[in-house]
């Protein structure tokens, strides 16, 4: 089976398996996180397949959907990818991917990676950049609807200081999660093109959350006009 094959019917595996996800989760989630990574590969030296492998799959299983469980993606991924007889080398290559890709693995005190390559930090890129602009708005309130969050709540300070666990049990407001997560990722990029494209991304969301105060209370906030 050739390259473009494998990815067809990667493709194919993907769309069925996430026919009901979550709407920030969904086939659309992985396709512009595929768009992306094959963006931004263009100016990489990367295995392309391991790129495109790794971000059709990265979130085949998320843990969030679950309970929690980290190792269902990695093994229907594995599994998967064994069916198609794609290389072992590859395989593992993927796996790891989905393994390290997430945010929330950048909590707590341990820091150290485990894992890095030029592939895992261009799917990497990519996926951190849906998560955040218009787009990432649009997915973070989407998930707040989904799991019955409040919007914002002014009693309810964002916490910067969140480890992992208590990252992935957080059920804080929507708005605290532009503290907690979106606003950060900018300077978590790890390629050029990835940092340039996330530059405008970054600015559309502080624009949001300014215009959100002035219209939530406008007799206190103050534009910085």
């Amino acid at each position: 089976m050739s390259n473009t094959e494998i990815v067809e019917e990667t493709i194919i595996f993907v769309k069925e398996a996430l026919q009901n996800a979550e709407g920030g989760h969904d086939w659309f989630h992985i396709k512009r996180v595929f768009q992306n990574a094959m963006f931004i590969a263009k100016d990489e030296e990367v295995d392309i397949l391991v790129v495109s492998l790794g971000a059709l799959l990265h979130d085949i299983a998320d843990a969030k959907f679950h309970d929690g469980d980290e190792s269902i993606g990695p093994q229907m991924a594995a599994d998967f990818l064994q069916s198609l007889r794609v290389k072992k080398k590859v395989i593992t290559h993927v796996v790891k991917i989905i393994k390290h890709i997430s945010f929330k693995n950048s909590l707590g005190t341990s820091k150290k990676k485990s894992f890095n390559s030029k592939e895992l930090q261009v799917v990497q890129d990519a996926d951190r950049l849906d998560a955040i602009g218009a787009i990432g708005i649009a997915r973070a309130f989407n998930y707040g609807g989904f799991k019955n969050r409040e919007l914002y709540n002014p009693e309810i300070a964002p916490n910067l200081k969140l480890s992992k666990e208590a990252y992935k049990k957080s059920t804080s407001p929507t708005i605290n999660h532009f503290y907690e997560k979106l606003l950060l990722l900018k300077d978590k990029m790890n390629t050029q093109t990835g940092k340039k494209l996330a530059e405008e991304r970054h600015q559309f969301m502080l624009d949001y959350l300014e215009q959100f105060y002035k219209e939530w209370n406008p007799l206190t906030v103050k534009s910085k006009q």
